[in-house]
């Protein structure tokens, strides 16, 4: 089943580590088959990853992007974690990083990332950030 992208005027995105950037109109891609894609909203710089939750979606955005150099990120990922679970009592959150890191040993980095999501919410509203970067379904606020 094709993935139907609806893009905004202007709007770039990351096809399999290229970035591409929509026209002057509103333009629906349809792709049919596997590839790493995210929308430019759920990408973050290595400057953007000045929060606990943002250094752990950072290293699985690099691994999902690309899935072969995902060893020189994954140490990362399991340092972030581990620290962001040190930090944290609640235990619904505690089960999300032990499904998060389940998905990230799986390779199921799309997954992780949309899991990690719930991270990031999560921290904004410990922390009272207004906008955490990336929205928690990876739609626009």
């Amino acid at each position: 089943m094709p993935l139907k992208l609806s893009l905004k005027p202007g709007e770039r995105f990351v096809v399999n580590g290229a970035v591409l950037q929509n026209g002057d109109r509103r333009a629906v891609l349809l792709l049919q088959n596997k590839a790493s894609i995210l929308r430019e909203k759920d990408i973050i710089q290595p400057e953007e990853a000045n929060s606990p939750a943002k250094r752990i979606y950072f290293p699985i955005m690099m691994m999902y992007l690309d899935p072969g150099g995902a060893n020189q990120f994954y140490d990362e990922f399991v340092l972030r974690l581990n620290e962001f679970m040190g930090a944290i009592r609640s235990t619904d959150v505690l089960k999300e990083c032990v499904s998060l890191s389940r998905e990230v040993a799986a390779a199921d980095y799309y997954k992780a990332l949309t899991r990690c999501r719930k991270l990031l919410t999560y921290e904004q509203g410990l922390l009272g950030n207004v906008d955490p970067g990336v929205s928690e379904r990876g739609e626009e606020d």
